[in-house]
């Protein structure tokens, strides 16, 4: 109930936070800009404001405070790493959105940079999980209802490559409107649910004011969008993913629900192997998968119901494959 609360609010506060960061994103001409690469109907958009992830963290950060106090006092804080970890992501995300709009191009920081950030924040999460019992090297297997445990420094290497794969995932899936709000919701009620069946209550006030607060945010996001996440928001949301992944010992459920996350990168990844392979032909129409499906007639409303339609359907799949741990 109380997670159901605190889902309320946030989605409230994002509604609320949203009339008032829109138009002082406006203010401080916080537009986005356009890859030329894109799809030319994407050149409308351009101008349009950025950062607008700010409006869901700020909901879900003051939602989840709020709401787990008590828990805080009694020294429960593994919500508080969680939503720490994924703030230090929402941080360089916004470093980026800040270097793009400074010096008004589509790139901010350097891959290096971004990775270098990454692989720190994720090194950092896994030594505090660790030290404060939360995370075992004993790998869930989904469906087979079995574990095994292996090296530690094995387990450190795999996890960081799982957390900056994911976090860079979802990044990539930012590029219509509305989509990696609308995929990662079902995700994070997908979290809390599972938190909150396994006796984690106050863990599941997180994904459930992030549910709530994305709920909100997509007010403004749907398309046409009034704003857009920017980096900010998508490798927050990002870090949040693989964040309660970890958190609730269970990395390996990424791969149904984040089925989403897996395609746009694996898209890439076809695409480009296949055209220096073939010296420049190509697999897809464009990529990341969801242009394209836009370049071949697919409106940004279509392509939004059935990604977050599989989201849904592979999140049901992973409730059934964890249901007997």
């Amino acid at each position: 109930m109380q997670a159901l609360i605190v889902a309320a609010c946030a989605f409230v506060l994002a509604v609320v936070f949203g009339k008032l960061i829109i138009p002082a994103l406006r203010a401080l001409h916080a537009g986005q800009s356009i890859r030329e690469i894109g799809p030319s109907w994407h050149n409308s958009k351009a101008g349009t404001p950025t950062m607008g992830g700010l409006i869901f963290i700020a909901a879900a950060a003051l939602c989840t405070i709020a709401g787990g106090w008590r828990s805080m006092l009694a020294g429960n804080l593994t919500h508080l790493y969680v939503l720490a970890f994924a703030l230090v992501f929402g941080i360089i995300g916004f470093l980026d959105d800040f270097m793009k709009v400074k010096y008004k191009r589509n790139l901010g920081l350097t891959a290096i940079q971004k990775l270098a950030l990454q692989l720190a924040a994720a090194g950092a999460y896994l030594a505090l999980l660790r030290w404060n019992g939360d995370l075992t090297c004993d790998l869930y297997i989904p469906f087979w209802n079995v574990s095994f445990e292996i090296n530690w420094i094995v387990y450190l290497i795999f996890a960081m490559f799982v957390i900056v794969g994911c976090v860079n995932a979802v990044n990539l899936t930012d590029g219509i409107d509305g989509l990696a709000s609308g995929v990662t919701l079902p995700v994070m009620v997908f979290f809390a649910v599972t938190a909150w069946m396994w006796g984690k209550t106050t863990l599941a006030l997180l994904p459930a004011a992030l549910a709530g607060g994305l709920a909100g945010f997509l007010v403004y996001n749907f398309h046409p969008a009034k704003v857009f996440m920017g980096d900010t928001g998508s490798l927050f949301l990002g870090g949040m993913v693989c964040g309660l992944a970890f958190a609730l010992d269970m990395p390996l459920v990424l791969i149904l629900v984040g089925i989403i996350y897996i395609m746009e990168t694996v898209s890439v990844i076809m695409q480009v192997t296949y055209f220096k392979l073939t010296h420049g032909k190509r697999i897809f129409r464009m990529t990341p998968i969801h242009h394209h499906f836009e370049m071949g007639g697919w409106s940004e409303e279509k392509i939004f119901t059935v990604f977050v339609g599989i989201t849904v359907l592979m999140c049901i799949l992973a409730f059934i494959g964890i249901s007997g741990r």
